[in-house]
């Protein structure tokens, strides 16, 4: 009959014996003995005349006889701990060449070709800035960066998302995390800063409707960076602290939509001060009131900032709290032992790290598995398999990603206790594998029938060591079958088998944060088979020719239409007069006030003012075109002069529009004389399968009657016009399967190649064509279309509608009523 006592240490100094000694066999629980004071500690604990004492602790200082032990591969095997990804940097310079240059990740989308998140110097009117931008293939940074020169020859030639690559045409290539050229330790921090608060970003999207918030934690090694103080002791924010408030603006208005989500309500409502949303944590000198680093020795003159300390370890429930704005706290060491909050999701070191314990320490402060805003642990009760798709932790390394990785394994590794070595009975009896997706227990049957098996093929030895016959096996491919019974549970087995060998798992610990991470869509086989006979019909390919175009009308129509549409702004100036004021003192000189404005003026800039600038005027328009010059030549000596002057006022509009009305002319008068011709070749089936970045499965429609379970729509995931149309296409008793079709699947116009929306195919009888493409858009009203757009649509009525022998029919269609009564139109 033993009463437990739990002691915090703050507690424990006053209690005596006889406080405690109420029960025959009292059970004294403190938190953190070994911080209590060390032989005072023990001194104490000797009074209450203990039968035995028990140590528990992450990190021991003087190691003791084991009752129990769960160390760091146990406990992420048993799940109870977050799954480690790492973002690391490295800097490299080439040849001495002092251009920037920064691959900060390749972006996959499941409608476009892979893009790189570059950051690289803009000219601008006050000098070069870094600036970050989404670049495609045949992008060319020096034209992107305003013609400088240190950027000559960097156009991507290639983005290789398996090789975490982006290469550019002078030879040159560049990896995901790495820094090449002119790059200081600013230059780090200010990525590693931002690098940070996009992943909280995109962590916090996926888990905000989870009711879980996000947290991120950043190391400094000096307070200065964060907080600084002015002449009359104001907080003021240090490079840090400047750092972030400004990246963090600029990530917020890339996260920012027009969606009314309850998550952009909660970033619009809580989150746009950035001054708000960050705290930092560190000891305060009690004499100047101000922050001081952890290592100055600490005593009665020092305390904890209490306003931080409050929030931050005090009351964890309100930071954990979506009112509370709080969500990156900076802190010096202070944090760095005995603090941790499950809600960590980014630990961010600003500080270099030679130490291999401060590495696993800093990093144990986000490995807790997260909460709920009830409180509700993230765990495998609640989770199942998906646990540490929720519970993962990313640090952000101030180091390469292999570096860092190579010493956080080494750490583990060393204070890994002994590993399972023998294929025992004893090994297999109540270890859990997976037998379609769920997780099994064997039993101690089965671990018998898993021995007997091994010693039947001379997989273990006489010790039960597993033999280089079982590796060869492996790696040959050559394992002999297990009995009947275990079949279904085969591939747990032999991961059981191998783990005692294999010390790849520690690779499955700690992921590269840097690798773009798809998930896979694949083909309904059920759904494919049904659509079959359409995919049979429409994926030919094709080749147009257009007959002689018609020189003299498209004269005409290109007249017309510049006489009637095309309007050239004037250029325009202001000028400002301003006068020294009448009486002038010493505070008005220091801030810049002795001069004031009169009067302004607009002007127009008249062409004599700008200079003689020579334009090809026919030549830049039959290029536009491409048109000849005659061509060209008789469309402009057609024109109203009043729209020919519009050439001496601004000549760069008036090319760029004329090049714009006649190409809407030429689209028009193209279609009509177009005409296709099947060739050899189709469309194969793996098109369908295209692989998705991770975050547009959240937004994305499972389906029922689709070839694949999701369908991704554009547009606002719920209001756009295509996930209306999938919905009521799903819902639909005449529907029998549907296809989105990927952008790989075009059909070749004159005004570019074009990729339908739909392939919807009907249940036989239920209308009157079973196969049907569709385009969807939110209006069909001539004057919402654009021209090529509609150029485009036009072709396709052309191949499916007049020319094609097959049972398909195309045309664009607002929703899916409209779908059906274009369907009874048609002949």
């Amino acid at each position: 009959a033993a009463r437990i006592i739990y002691s915090k240490r703050d507690e424990f100094a006053s209690r005596r014996p006889i406080d405690v000694i109420a029960a025959n066999r009292p059970i004294i629980i403190m938190d953190e003995p070994q911080k209590m004071g060390g032989a005072v500690t023990q001194a104490a604990l000797k009074k209450f005349h203990p039968l035995f004492t028990l140590n528990y602790s992450a990190t021991h200082a003087k190691q003791h006889d084991l009752v129990y032990v769960l160390d760091a591969l146990d406990a992420f095997n048993k799940r109870l701990v977050k799954k480690i990804e790492v973002k690391g940097f490295e800097v490299k310079n080439l040849r001495g060449t002092d251009h920037y240059l920064f691959l900060e990740s390749i972006v996959l989308s499941s409608d476009k070709a892979p893009r790189a998140r570059l950051e690289f110097e803009i000219m601008q009117g006050t000098g070069p800035k870094r600036k970050m931008h989404i670049c495609s293939v045949e992008d060319n940074l020096y034209e992107m960066s305003g013609h400088m020169e240190q950027y000559r020859g960097y156009t991507i030639s290639d983005i290789d998302p398996e090789r975490r690559l982006v290469t550019f045409t002078n030879g040159e290539n560049i990896e995901i995390g790495e820094v090449q050229g002119d790059v200081s330790e600013r230059d780090m921090r200010r990525i590693q800063i931002r690098e940070t608060i996009e992943s909280h970003f995109q962590k916090e999207e996926q888990l905000f409707d989870q009711g879980i918030k996000t947290l991120s934690l950043f190391f400094i090694d000096e307070v200065a960076r964060y907080r600084v103080y002015g002449d009359d002791g104001e907080e003021l924010l240090g490079e840090y602290g400047q750092f972030f408030e400004q990246e963090y603006l600029d990530v917020l208005n890339e996260h920012l939509t027009l969606e009314q989500t309850p998550y952009q309500e909660y970033l619009r409502k809580f989150c746009a001060d950035p001054h708000l949303a960050h705290r930092g944590y560190f000891s305060i000198d009690k004499k100047t009131g101000r922050s001081v680093d952890s290592e100055v020795k600490r005593g009665a003159e020092f305390s904890d900032d209490i306003s931080a300390y409050d929030l931050i370890l005090k009351n964890k429930e309100r930071l954990l709290s979506f009112d509370e704005p709080t969500r990156f706290i900076f802190s010096h060491s202070a944090l760095r032992e005995g603090w941790d909050n499950p809600n960590v999701f980014q630990i961010c070191t600003l500080k270099h790290s030679d130490s291999q314990t401060a590495k696993r320490q800093e990093v144990g402060r986000g490995l807790r598995l997260c909460v709920d805003q009830s409180g509700g642990r993230m765990d495998t009760t609640v989770c199942g398999d998906a646990v540490h798709d929720i519970n993962k932790l990313t640090v952000i390394a101030s180091e390469s990603y292999a570096g860092f990785v190579s010493d956080l394994q080494r750490d583990i590794k060393k204070d890994l206790y002994d590993r399972p070595t023998k294929a025992s009975i004893e090994y297999f009896a109540g270890k859990s594998v997976k037998v379609d997706g769920q997780p099994v227990t064997l039993t101690d049957r089965q671990a018998r029938t898993i021995y007997q098996y091994l010693v039947r093929n001379a997989y273990i030895d006489t010790d039960d060591a597993v033999t280089q016959d079982y590796r060869d096996a492996v790696s040959n491919g050559t394992l002999a079958p297990l009995p009947g019974e275990l079949k279904p549970m085969e591939a747990g087995i032999h991961q059981l088998v191998q783990a005692i060998f294999d010390e790849s798992v520690f690779k499955q610990m700690i992921e590269d944060a840097g690798t773009p991470k798809v998930l896979e869509n694949p083909l309904n086989g059920d759904n494919f088979a049904k659509f079959r006979p359409m995919w049979d019909c429409i994926n030919h390919k094709y080749a147009y020719r257009v007959t002689a175009l018609d020189s003299s009308e498209l004269i005409r129509r290109s007249i017309t239409s510049i006489d009637a549409e095309l309007h050239v702004t004037e250029l325009k100036y202001v000028t400002t007069v301003g006068q020294q004021q009448a009486t002038m003192d010493q505070y008005a000189l220091e801030r810049g006030e002795t001069f004031e404005s009169t009067r302004s003026e607009t002007k127009t800039l008249q062409r004599s003012a700008i200079g003689q600038i020579p334009y090809d005027l026919i030549g830049k328009i039959a290029a536009g075109t491409m048109l000849t010059r005659k061509t060209v030549a008789s469309i402009l000596s057609g024109i109203r002069l009043d729209k020919f002057y519009g050439f001496k006022n601004n000549p760069e509009e008036f090319i760029t529009k004329a090049i714009r009305l006649i190409e809407n002319v030429k689209s028009d008068l193209v279609v009509d004389g177009v005409e296709y011709h099947e060739i050899e070749g189709c469309y194969e089936d793996e098109i369908f399968e295209s692989k998705k970045a991770p975050q547009n499965f959240e937004k994305a429609f499972r389906a029922k009657k689709h070839i694949q379970d999701y369908v991704f729509t554009d547009g606002l995931a719920d209001k756009s016009v295509e996930r209306r149309f999938a919905e009521d296409l799903d819902k639909a008793q005449e529907v029998c399967v549907y296809a989105k079709l990927p952008r790989a699947y075009q059909i070749p116009t004159p005004v570019g190649n074009y990729s339908p929306d739909w392939a919807v195919m009907f249940h036989k009888g239920s209308v009157r064509h079973i196969y049907f493409l569709a385009e969807t858009k939110g209006s069909l009203e001539a004057e919402d279309l654009r021209p090529i757009e509609a150029a485009k649509i036009a072709c396709a009525k052309k191949l499916f509608n007049e020319m094609s022998a097959s049972k398909v029919r195309y045309d664009a269609v607002t929703n899916y009523q409209s779908l059906l009564d274009r369907i009874q139109d048609i002949p």
